[in-house]
């Protein structure tokens, strides 16, 4: 057993197996009800952490070993969307014993960002990237980087700083559905943030949408789905926009897809009515002219009479 690395015991790899599981749950996992979630990460979360508890003290001695450890514990807790400070905890011990432990600190950083201290999670990531470059890392610091222009006094400039980001992540796997579906979302977050105007952008986001669904792991994601949809929405590409909205409601119901479906009907609806309305108008008008014209003929002109008809008698004085 290495002594830079996590220890090798078979308890170890199993929690670290819980664990990665946990987080599938977390990503793919979505019930009717919320509370049949909630309750199935937390019988999860709760046998991961009996795993790690019957790891022997004598293999959690080292630095290294001491910090996967706190590392995985910190995790498995963190697996909620409520903050908790425990998990906080347990990862900054782990960041402390191995400062070069990038997944801990990408989970410090997210786990920081739940209690609101956004710059904090910020310098987390950064200081991960120091060490090395990771795409999680860059897709969650370019998430980040749109969370905070929100508040931002030039939001285009911090969506721009988001879009490099994701870019750069793109760059070191561009077979990953992730960080492609990130870049989607900041390209389309820059259209709306610049006015909801520049269909480049809509198009450039469709774009990295439709790499990421040839990642079969996103075709666990709703997001994903709902996201195109909402982009082909406003290029006005309506029955695409619909086939995504509905994937999406079927996928995860707390969505509220369906509600975007009948918008979308009733959008329709209202220009096929006024596509007869129009149309009625128009023959109407025609019939209007055809009346006036023949009035015109009749009543102004006088009967039109064949000019083979006229009986002219050139001899008559």
């Amino acid at each position: 057993m290495s002594a830079e690395g996590p220890p090798e015991p078979d308890l170890v790899a199993r929690a670290t197996a819980a664990a990665d599981e946990l987080y599938d749950v977390r990503d793919t996992f979505f019930p009717a009800d919320p509370a049949e979630k909630s309750s199935r990460l937390q019988s999860l979360a709760d046998a991961a952490l009996r795993l790690l508890d019957d790891v022997p003290a004598d293999h959690r001695k080292t630095p290294p070993q001491r910090a996967y450890f706190e590392y995985l514990r910190g995790k498995i807790l963190d697996v909620f969307p409520d903050y908790r400070k425990e998990a906080e905890d347990h990862l900054s011990k782990a960041v402390k014993l191995n400062p070069s432990l990038g997944d801990a600190w990408l989970c410090l950083g997210n786990c920081i960002w739940k209690k609101g201290d956004l710059l904090s999670a910020k310098n987390c990531f950064s200081l991960a990237l120091n060490k090395g470059p990771n795409k999680s890392i860059l897709c969650q610091l370019s998430m980040l980087e749109r969370k905070l222009a929100q508040d931002n006094e030039n939001p285009a400039q911090g969506v721009e700083e988001s879009i490099c980001h994701a870019k750069e992540a793109v760059m070191l796997d561009v077979k990953d559905g992730n960080s492609w579906y990130n870049l989607g979302n900041a390209c389309l977050t820059s259209f709306f943030v610049t006015g909801a105007w520049d269909h480049k952008q809509l198009l450039q986001s469709l774009k990295a949408y439709n790499n990421a669904e040839k990642d079969d792991r996103m075709k666990h994601c709703p997001d994903l789905y709902f996201n195109c949809a909402t982009v082909n929405k406003y290029l006005e590409n309506y029955e695409r926009a619909l086939s995504g909205f509905e994937a999406a409601a079927l996928k995860d119901p707390g969505l509220n897809a369906n509600e975007e479906v009948q918008k979308i009907v009733n959008l329709l609806d209202k220009l096929e009515n006024a596509m007869k309305d129009i149309n009625a108008a128009i023959v109407c008008d025609n019939l209007q002219l055809v009346a006036s014209n023949f009035i015109f003929n009749v009543f102004m002109v006088g009967p039109v009479v064949p000019v083979g008809s006229l009986d002219v008698n050139a001899t008559e004085v």
